[in-house]
């Protein structure tokens, strides 16, 4: 069976990172788009998927991701050199994240006193600092039920846990300052 052509596969892999797709969904939508088609280089209408999603697959994993920079860098090249681009483009990249969803955790207190409590301990195991106690297991497990007291809309019981949390915080600087 002979290779697939790699205008092909550049341009399917160009294609499904242009549209955000899958592989079965790019494989399906270059055979209904004439564009898509002339694109990756066909002359004539096909009927036919161009390959099995699997083989995209393994193109992108044999290319690796140098290998993808660098097919990125001769696409800019080529732009560059019909002059579809020109080099003040390039100079300068504009992103637009406005609608991209940002993976950022809010700051609960929950969050905040048990982030504190696990970096004093991380501090003084890094000084050589014995403490008496860690909480290494209370910590978490309060964290958890202050976040499903939260969820419950529990709210007064939700502030006890913060109170037990503060209090253990409280505990592991106060031993922390009487060894240093």
């Amino acid at each position: 069976r002979p290779g697939l052509p790699v205008r092909l596969i550049a341009g399917l892999l160009y294609l499904k990172h242009a549209y955000d797709l899958s592989d079965e969904a790019v494989c399906e939508r270059w055979l209904e788009n004439p564009y898509w088609q002339f694109f990756t280089g066909e002359v004539v209408f096909q009927t036919r998927f161009p390959c099995d999603p699997s083989s995209l697959t393994r193109w992108r994993q044999r290319l690796g991701e140098a290998g993808m920079e660098e097919l990125l860098a001769h696409t800019i090249n080529t732009a560059h050199a019909m002059k579809a681009v020109d080099a003040r483009a390039l100079s300068r990249v504009i992103v637009d994240t406005t609608v991209q969803e940002k993976a950022i955790a809010h700051p609960t207190d929950s969050r905040l006193l048990e982030v504190a409590r696990k970096k004093l301990v991380r501090l003084a195991k890094r000084h050589g600092i014995a403490l008496r106690q860690t909480y290494a297991r209370q910590g978490p497990a309060l964290s958890r039920k202050a976040g499903r007291d939260a969820h419950a809309r529990q709210f007064k019981r939700m502030r006890q846990v913060l109170r037990r949390q503060r209090t253990l915080l409280g505990r592991v600087l106060r031993d922390l300052q009487r060894k240093l």
